[in-house]
C-alpha cells in the first residue's frame, strides 16, 4: 500500500503516517460531504422564503422583507475568511461545523423573533444562518484537499451537485413545515425554521462523526513529510495576506474574478425575474416552475461541468459559462414577463452558466495557489462572490425600478462581457511564452 500526495505519482508510505488507502480516504471525504449538503442544501433553501415572509409579518413592511435575504448574504460574505482561517489551524471538520453550528443556532433566534415579535431578532437570525451558507460553499473545497490534480472538477463538482437535492426540497417542505410549527406552538411561519435547525444539527453530526480523517489536516501532514517548507505553514490567514497572494497569481485572480462575475450575473437576473413575471399576473406556479429550472441548471448538471473541467481544461470551460450567460442575458432580456417558456430557457441557461464559471473557478483557484495560502484565497473568494452578489441584487432592483428588467438583463452581460476580456488577456500572456509572461510578472509586483 502506498500514500498519494495529491496531484503526485505514489510514494512509499511516508514514515510516522499509517499505510492509508488515500483513494479509498477520498472516496470517503465526497460522500460524507455531500451528505451533508444534502441537509444544509434543505436547511438553506428552505429558509429562503421563510425568512423574507417572517420579516414582512413581524416588521409590517414588505419592504422590510428584503432585509431577510440581504442580512443571509452578509452572513455568508462576513464569516467566509474567519471560517478559512478556522480551517487553516483547526481543519475542515471544525471549519464546517462552526458554520453549520452557527446557522442552526440563528435558525433559533429566528424562532424566537417571530415568537416575540422582534425584527432585529429576525435579521440576526437569518445573519447567522448566512453562516452556513458560507460553510456550503465552502464544502466544495473540502473535497480537493485530497483529490488528485486531473480529478479535481470532477470531486469538486459532486459536492456542488448535491445541493440540487437539498435546493428542490427545502422549498416544497414549506407547508408541511408550516403544520409542524402550528404542532408546536409556535407561529406558522416559523416552522421552516424548525427544519433548518434541525437539518444544520444533522448536518454537524454528520461532519463530526464522519468527516475523519480531516482532509486538510491529512493533506498538511503529508506535504510536511515531503516538504520542509510546508511545516513552517502560516497559522492565522489573513484577509491582507490573501490579497498579496493574488496580486502575483494572476491564474488565481482569474478563477476568482469567474466565481464572482458568473455569481453577480446570475443573482441580478434571478432575483428579479419573479417581479419581471409578476407584472403581468403571471401564476405562482409558473413562477416557481421557472424558479425551478433556473436552479436544475445550477446544480444538476454540475458532474458533467466537474467533467468537463478535468478534460478540456478550465479556462475553456470558463468560455463555455461566458458564452451560455451572454444567451441566458439576451434570451431573458428578450422575453415578456408572460412569455414562460422563452423566460425557462433564459433562467435554465443562467444556472448552467453560473455552473460553468463556478466550478472551473474554483478548479483553477485550486490549482493556482499553495496549499499554505488556499484557506484565506479561498475564504477571500467566499467573501468576494457573496459580497458581488448582495451589491448585485440591490442594484438589480433599482434598475428594475427605475427602467425595465431588459434593461436589467443587458446591464447583468456587462461584467460578463468583462470577464470575457480578461480570458482573453489570459490567453495572449500564455501565448506569448514564458519568457514574456515571468517578465511581465516581475514587473507587475
Amino acid at each position: 500500500m502506498t500514500a498519494t500526495v495529491p496531484g503526485e505519482p505514489a510514494k512509499p508510505a511516508l514514515s510516522g503516517l499509517p499505510d492509508l488507502d488515500i483513494p479509498a480516504i477520498q472516496r470517503r471525504t465526497v460522500g460524507v460531504l455531500s451528505i451533508s449538503q444534502v441537509f444544509g442544501g434543505i436547511a438553506i433553501a428552505g429558509s429562503v422564503a421563510a425568512g423574507s415572509l417572517i420579516a414582512a409579518s413581524v416588521s409590517g413592511s414588505e419592504a422590510i422583507a428584503g432585509l431577510a435575504q440581504t442580512f443571509g448574504v452578509l452572513g455568508a460574505a462576513l464569516l467566509a475568511l474567519p471560517l478559512a482561517r478556522v480551517a487553516l489551524s483547526k481543519g475542515r471538520r471544525a471549519s464546517l461545523t462552526l458554520g453549520y453550528g452557527l446557522g442552526a443556532i440563528g435558525a433559533l433566534v429566528v424562532i424566537a423573533g417571530a415568537v416575540w415579535l422582534n425584527i432585529y431578532l429576525v435579521l440576526l437570525g437569518c445573519l447567522l444562518v448566512g453562516v452556513a451558507s458560507a460553510s456550503g460553499y465552502q464544502a466544495r473545497y473540502a473535497a480537493v484537499d485530497l483529490a488528485q490534480e486531473d480529478k479535481r472538477g470532477q470531486q469538486l463538482s459532486y459536492v456542488v451537485w448535491a445541493a440540487t437535492i437539498g435546493a428542490v426540497l427545502g422549498p416544497n417542505l414549506l407547508q408541511p413545515a408550516g403544520w409542524l410549527g402550528l404542532s408546536l406552538g409556535l407561529p406558522e411561519l416559523a416552522g421552516p425554521y424548525v427544519i433548518t435547525a434541525v437539518a444544520l444539527a444533522i448536518s454537524v453530526v454528520i461532519l463530526l462523526l464522519f468527516l475523519r480523517p480531516d482532509p486538510y489536516i491529512l493533506a498538511a501532514e503529508m506535504r510536511a513529510k515531503v516538504d520542509a517548507e510546508a511545516k513552517r505553514e502560516v497559522a492565522k490567514p489573513r484577509l491582507r495576506d490573501g490579497i498579496a497572494h493574488l496580486r502575483g497569481n494572476r491564474g488565481a485572480l482569474l478563477g476568482m474574478s469567474a466565481i464572482a462575475i458568473g455569481h453577480v450575473a446570475m443573482v441580478m437576473v434571478m432575483v428579479m425575474t419573479p417581479i419581471h413575471m409578476a407584472h403581468v399576473d403571471v401564476t405562482l406556479t409558473l413562477i416557481g416552475l421557472v424558479i425551478s429550472v433556473h436552479v436544475a441548471g445550477m446544480y444538476a448538471f454540475s458532474p458533467v461541468v466537474g467533467w468537463g473541467v478535468d478534460r478540456f481544461g478550465r479556462i475553456p470551460v470558463i468560455v463555455t459559462g461566458i458564452v451560455i450567460l451572454l444567451a441566458s442575458c439576451l434570451i431573458s432580456g428578450f422575453a415578456a414577463g408572460d412569455q414562460v417558456v422563452l423566460l425557462g430557457v433564459g433562467l435554465f441557461l443562467l444556472g448552467l452558466g453560473w455552473s460553468c464559471t463556478l466550478i472551473a473557478g474554483s478548479t483553477l483557484l485550486v490549482d493556482d495557489v499553495g496549499p499554505v495560502e488556499r484557506p484565506s484565497v479561498q475564504g477571500l473568494s467566499d467573501l468576494v462572490m457573496n459580497g458581488a452578489g448582495a451589491i448585485g441584487g440591490a442594484v438589480a432592483g433599482l434598475i428594475v425600478a427605475f427602467s425595465s428588467y431588459a434593461v436589467l438583463c443587458a446591464v447583468a452581460a456587462v461584467p460578463v462581457l468583462a470577464l470575457a476580456l480578461l480570458v482573453g488577456a489570459w490567453g495572449r500572456r500564455a501565448s506569448a511564452g514564458p519568457e514574456v509572461s515571468q517578465e511581465f510578472d516581475s514587473q507587475s509586483h
